[in-house]
């Protein structure tokens, strides 16, 4: 059964299908809430976000018009409104990233020390996207993270498409710029320029 079919059964009163709606959601949501969130201590407050923009989607579902975005979109919307609301009322703090379902698993024959070479560089990469401003970062992680089109992300950051397109253009370039000293290497570059030289 499609979204649109779910949807309108649910409004012509069969609400205990939400719950499949949910579950084809839910994981999703939960890592964009996780990723939106300022404190690095808030996994609980994480899951209650979600919990809540899935009351606020049931309770709004009869107001929901498919010719205006996709479920998926709208439900995206609802979350990052929950969030950033949350966020105002707990101004303050360092903005980080949290653990999702995102995160690469190292594979079993990746030796143990490559593996750690891996978590580093995510975790700085976590870093640099956390140091962008909101709706970079939030632009940045629909695009990358959950493979949205730029209509898409326009449609949940309330922007224009190419508003979008700048928004992501600017965020890959401010990560860029933070990582460069990571992964800049002398002795590379004095090779390269030896080899000019010859």
């Amino acid at each position: 059964m499609t979204d649109s079919q779910l949807i309108q059964q649910i409004k012509q009163g069969n609400t205990e299908l939400y719950s499949e709606l949910m579950r084809r959601y839910q994981r999703k949501i939960l890592a964009f809430v996780y990723h939106m969130l300022k404190n690095s201590q808030m996994e609980l407050i994480a899951e209650d976000l979600c919990s809540e923009t899935f009351y606020k989607a049931f309770r709004s579902l009869h107001s929901f018009r498919e010719v205006d975005a996709s479920f998926s979109t709208w439900l995206y919307t609802i979350a990052r409104n929950t969030v950033l609301s949350e966020l105002r009322k707990n101004r303050g703090g360092n903005v980080s990233l949290e653990e999702s379902g995102y995160t690469p698993v190292a594979p079993l024959e990746v030796a143990p020390e490559q593996a750690v070479l891996r978590n580093e560089r995510m975790n700085l990469v976590r870093k640099a996207i956390n140091n962008l401003p909101e709706k970079q970062r939030s632009a940045l992680i629909l695009r990358e993270y959950d493979q949205m089109d730029y209509q898409e992300i326009a449609n949940i950051l309330d922007q224009s498409v190419s508003s979008v397109k700048s928004l992501l253009f600017r965020a890959r370039s401010s990560v860029k710029l933070q990582l460069e000293s990571y992964f800049y290497e002398p002795a590379y570059e004095q090779h390269l320029e030896r080899m000019k030289s010859q």
